[in-house]
């Protein structure tokens, strides 16, 4: 069966999955779904909209009903939303995005998942940080979104790190720019949990050593510190991290200090860590990605071990 008619059949509540009164968010899902197909046929010079510019991206078939189960201000300028998942088949891999559905907003979300796998498992809840801005969707998770608002998630990307049981032992580098921390702190949380895993059942995958490299304008703009550093303790030698600031103009605290560089991340930072052994995750605006990866080359290391996500 096509993909339109699979996921169009499941949005009318023909597979059992989804309730009555979730039909008609879904039923919006699914004509914007049909908009979707629609784009893959035509070629377009400026895809500014998510949907055109991932219209080739693999997603999955399930569109899920959720709620908003959690609200924070992770910064000044981004919110953490924590959403309850209706669909038990729903899954991700670290490092994956979802179409973000809203019910009477035209435009369609594309937000990285920011937390592992092992919570959607454990807990049947996803979160997502969005920076605020007049893109309709991050603007109604900045000025409307609420405890109980109902959404509707599908998953997409092809950007992700899902190591299996068999595989040989990998060292991460992981790179960041700004938001762009968003999946990259999803695959982090998700070595975290594969360590933890193996440390108290004896299976599973065994992980390598990760580095995170993470660049922002300030120490106030990078998300996440708090639970990096705590991974940092928790995983002494098997976790690291390296903040980077560009703009920084108030004293450093303490706690923060001997992780933080003043500057862009180098390529004299990134030969302190980095080999040709190195699987390379790098996510940030286009020009950052662009230079990194350059960086990377310079250092040998293998094209196809330099992997990335551009956000526009």
């Amino acid at each position: 069966m096509a993909l339109a008619a699979v996921a169009c059949q499941a949005l009318r509540g023909t597979t059992g999955i989804f309730t009555s009164q979730s039909a008609p968010l879904l039923s919006r899902a699914c004509a914007l779904h049909a908009g979707l197909l629609n784009r893959r046929r035509m070629t377009s010079k400026s895809k500014t909209d998510h949907l055109e510019r991932t219209a080739n991206t693999f997603r999955h078939e399930i569109i899920s009903p959720a709620k908003v189960c959690g609200i924070i201000n992770e910064s000044a300028t981004v919110k953490r939303v924590r959403l309850a998942v209706e669909n038990n088949e729903f899954s991700f891999k670290a490092g994956q995005w979802v179409d973000f559905f809203i019910p009477g907003v035209p435009v369609v979300g594309g937000f990285s998942i920011c937390s592992s796998p092992g919570l959607l498992e454990r807990e049947g809840v996803l979160e997502l940080a969005v920076k605020y801005n007049l893109h309709p969707p991050a603007h109604w998770i900045h000025t409307q979104c609420s405890l109980g608002s109902e959404v509707a998630l599908r998953v997409g990307g092809e950007f992700y790190y899902d190591p299996q049981p068999s595989d040989s032992p990998v060292d991460l580098v992981l790179i960041a720019g700004g938001v762009g921390i968003n999946p990259l702190f999803s695959i982090l949380l998700h070595v975290a949990d594969l360590h933890k895993t193996l440390a108290t059942t004896g299976k599973g995958f065994q992980t390598g050593s990760v580095k995170l490299y993470y660049c922002a304008k300030n120490t106030s703009e990078l998300l996440f510190k708090k639970n990096i550093l705590s991974l940092v303790t928790s995983f002494p030698g098997k976790i690291k991290c390296s903040f980077h600031v560009t703009q920084q103009n108030s004293p450093i605290c303490c706690e923060l200090q001997p992780f933080v560089t003043e500057g862009r991340i180098s390529t004299n930072d990134l030969a302190k860590c980095v080999s040709r052994d190195h699987l390379c995750y790098i996510c940030g605006p286009p020009p950052m990605i662009e230079s990194m990866c350059k960086q990377l080359e310079g250092l040998h290391i293998p094209r196809d071990q330099i992997y990335f996500e551009k956000w526009w």
